[in-house]
């Protein structure tokens, strides 16, 4: 994605020819001498090397932006195809009353005998069918297989496979695939974190470039010339829609760059470092020290729903939800997770809906009493943000209008993208600037922006590594460039 040629006013008119009787134009005098040349700005020093990054960058990246952007928008659509292609299986009509849930787990389990009964997710709405998430060997590891119960009738309505936290099934799992690694396992995680790594970079600069830019009023910041097709146009286009969507964008990129391989993991760590960690529930039921095995969704142990487990006597799910309800888990988005080894009952809230409600309790399966409890509003500041952040980038934040502007963002990002190259196309074969522009910048503020560059390159390694790969390239054509000048003039 690039951007125009060093800025020039778009009033600017040609010089006027003198009349021919016109008298000859008056010598200054010496108070009206010209004032002496001042030494550039920051910014008209800084430029240069922004616009010729933003080039670079927009040429060589903006591939990876464009798959990430076009498969980020089929996931944003995949909530709602969701709910159509697997109508049967999540929507039931009405009923009077509702079934024990135990009494619907032990149907789930005659129906697949082999399977584990790892949570339950009750309804969240009149309609809504159960989910009993079991642990079976023939879905792919890391995933569920869900059996969908009619909590009015005790009919099976199917089975599927459910992923993540947001439970998604077979479609919008393999969009999320594609979009988080081409379903090339951690070889294809590079691409998304590369993408994801240079999407601040790249806003951020053609921000500062756009915003650089001398126009002859404000409302051309914002809105997009008309006319006939032109390079100039596109480019109107491509800063105005750049600058609604900028926020947007460095956002996506913050969040989606939390849980990459490599600067995912600089960032927990500095999270930790800060008093940010999530904290953990603590599910043990002997006092002993929370261990975290209450986020283990989907490991539970063995429930056999008829008052005892394979570790002792059980309540049952429908007393442990009772339990957990009397002390304040009362959103009607929740999962059950079943007690483990020493462990009780998880039951956590899951409405992402503001105001958030993601309180979870940890209920013992003896006799019934709340052995610990923890409330979102406890996190520290740096969880709550990763927490809310994570799930707006993964489309559970505010439901539909959160999908509907992950839609928009992609959408903005394929046309900052496709208008970028066809800009490209109609400068050719010109540069966006030429090449040494970093030899104009004052030392004073070369060194400090060198030595940020490295701490940022070292933080992001994929940013990092690609930038040195950039200035090599760069420099090996300007080699050939002064090799092949020298070869004309000898």
């Amino acid at each position: 994605m690039t951007i125009d040629d060093p800025a020039r006013p778009e009033t600017a008119e040609p010089p006027r020819p003198a009349a021919p009787d016109a008298p000859p134009p008056k010598a200054p005098e010496p108070s009206e001498a010209a004032p002496a040349p001042q030494k550039p700005g920051t910014w008209s020093a800084l430029r240069p090397l922004v616009l010729r990054l933003h080039f670079y960058a927009g040429v060589l990246v903006a591939p990876f932006l464009l798959v990430a952007a076009a498969s980020g928008l089929l996931y944003a659509l995949s909530f709602q195809a969701e709910k159509t292609v697997y109508a049967h299986e999540l929507a039931v009509p009405v009923g009077d009353t509702t079934l024990p849930l135990d009494r619907q787990v032990n149907i789930a389990r005659k129906v697949n005998p082999n399977g584990t009964v790892t949570a339950v997710w009750p309804g969240a709405e009149p309609g809504a069918t159960t989910r009993v998430l079991m642990a079976d060997p023939d879905v792919p590891e890391g995933t569920s297989l869900a059996v969908f119960v009619d909590p009015y009738t005790g009919d099976v309505r199917g089975q599927l496979p459910s992923y993540g936290s947001s439970g998604a099934l077979p479609l919008r799992t393999w969009i999320d695939g594609l979009h988080r690694d081409l379903h090339l396992g951690d070889l294809g995680r590079n691409y998304s974190e590369l993408a994801a790594s240079w999407l601040w970079v790249i806003a951020l600069g053609g921000l500062l470039l756009w915003l650089g830019r001398r126009r002859r009023n404000r409302r051309a910041l914002f809105v997009p010339e008309g006319g006939p097709a032109s390079r100039r146009r596109t480019l109107s286009w491509h800063g105005s829609v750049g600058l609604w969507a900028v926020t947007g964008l460095v956002l996506l990129s913050a969040t989606g760059l939390t849980w990459s391989r490599y600067a995912g993991e600089n960032i927990g760590a500095v999270q930790d470092g800060l008093g940010g960690a999530t904290p953990t529930l603590s599910a043990t039921v002997d006092g002993a020290a929370a261990d975290g095995s209450s986020e283990h969704e989907g490991h539970g142990g063995a429930h056999t729903g008829t008052g005892a487990t394979a570790q002792g006597p059980d309540i049952g799910l429908d007393k442990a939800l009772e339990a957990a309800r009397a002390a304040g888990i009362d959103s009607p988005r929740i999962s059950v997770v079943l007690p483990a080894e020493g462990k009780g009952y998880v039951v956590k809230e899951t409405d992402t809906q503001f105001p958030l409600q993601l309180d979870s309790a940890a209920v013992n399966p003896a006799d019934g009493t709340v052995v610990d409890r923890l409330a979102f509003a406890d996190y520290p500041l740096l969880a709550k943000l990763t927490r809310i952040g994570i799930d707006a980038h993964t489309g559970v934040f505010l439901g539909l209008f959160n999908q509907l502007a992950l839609a928009a963002l992609a959408l903005a990002l394929i046309l900052l993208v496709l208008w970028g190259y066809r800009m490209w196309w109609l400068r050719r074969p010109g540069r966006p600037a030429a090449r040494g522009a970093w030899r104009r910048v004052p030392v004073t503020m070369l060194l400090p922006l060198a030595a940020t560059t490295a701490l940022v390159g070292w933080f992001f390694p994929l940013l990092g590594l690609s930038l040195l790969l950039f200035l090599a390239a760069d420099l090996a054509l300007a080699l050939v460039s002064r090799l092949r000048a020298r070869s004309r003039t000898s």
